[in-house]
Parts: structure tokens; C-alpha cells; sequence
């Protein structure tokens, strides 16, 4: 998925480029922690895992551009397995203790239904949300639920 950059002024900060005074310093500006979680199988051709990565990308688009500078990317978890929700709820939780407000799990492909993860703020899935909603709306929707989320 590449490197995530962070808007600060005037200056591009690299995700890789985070210390541990930078963080203190940025912390109070990002406080929203973004999980991107590709569900796959494992089963997935190179061809098949390329395409969900790109829609995964596309996906996460409508979250990282226009709030870009208060919401970090974190890496990516691709695989899904039968202990998915206690995973992510784990991940959540140690993401809230390392000093985000809010996190985030977007999938493009994964679905949310069946999960249960409480510690996490917002879960959003493409797949989920295209059985609710019109095509053309989502991203707008996508947008209101992180407004919504910030202004609790």
C-alpha cells in the first residue's frame, strides 16, 4: 500500500519518519487511528490480491484525503481468520492505549456483520455499506459518519 503522509503545515511528514517527540508533539492533531483491513483468504491469486488491495486503496481514498492531517494510516491487516473479531478488538484497544482518540477499521471487501468489536469507534465496509446504500452516495456517508465520530 506504500507509505502514508501526514499534512503538517508546510512540511510532509512520512509515516516512517514518526518519533517518539514528534508523536507527543502531533498527537493532540491525530487522534483518529485508520486500520485498513483487506479480509482475505489467503486463497487469492497474486491477480485477485493485487485487486482487493486497490479497492481496499480506493476505499480508504474517501477517509485519508479530505480529512487528511488528523487521521493516520496505519498498516494494513490483509488476512481474515475465525478469530477476527477478538483480533481487531485487541488491535483497537492497544491502539487506544498507545494514545488515539478514535479508531477507525475500513475494508473495502470484509464484511462487519458477523464481528464484534466493541473498542473500535467506526467500522466502515464498502461491501456493507453497498447493500444499504446507492453507489453514488457512499463517500458522502463515509464522510459524515467521521464527522459524526468527532463530534461525540
Amino acid at each position: 500500500m506504500g507509505i502514508k503522509w501526514i499534512g503538517r503545515g508546510y512540511r510532509e511528514l512520512k509515516f516512517s519518519e514518526m518519533n517518539q517527540d514528534s508523536w507527543a508533539e502531533l498527537q493532540l492533531y491525530l487522534d483518529t487511528c485508520l486500520v485498513p483491513f483487506t479480509a482475505m483468504s489467503g486463497t487469492q491469486s497474486p491477480v485477485e490480491a493485487t485487486e482487493a488491495l486497490e479497492r481496499l486503496r480506493d476505499f480508504l481514498d474517501m477517509v485519508e484525503i479530505p480529512f487528511k492531517g488528523r487521521i493516520m494510516t496505519y498498516p494494513a491487516y490483509h488476512y481474515t481468520s475465525s478469530e477476527m473479531s477478538m483480533t481487531l478488538n485487541t488491535l483497537s484497544t492497544e491502539l487506544k492505549a498507545s494514545g488515539f482518540k478514535y479508531v477507525v477499521i475500513m475494508s473495502a471487501d470484509g464484511s462487519f456483520v458477523e464481528m464484534d468489536i466493541p473498542a473500535a469507534d467506526l467500522l466502515l465496509s464498502q461491501q456493507d455499506l453497498n447493500q444499504k446504500l446507492e453507489e453514488g452516495t457512499i463517500a458522502r456517508h463515509v464522510g459524515e459518519c467521521i464527522r459524526e465520530l468527532w463530534r461525540k
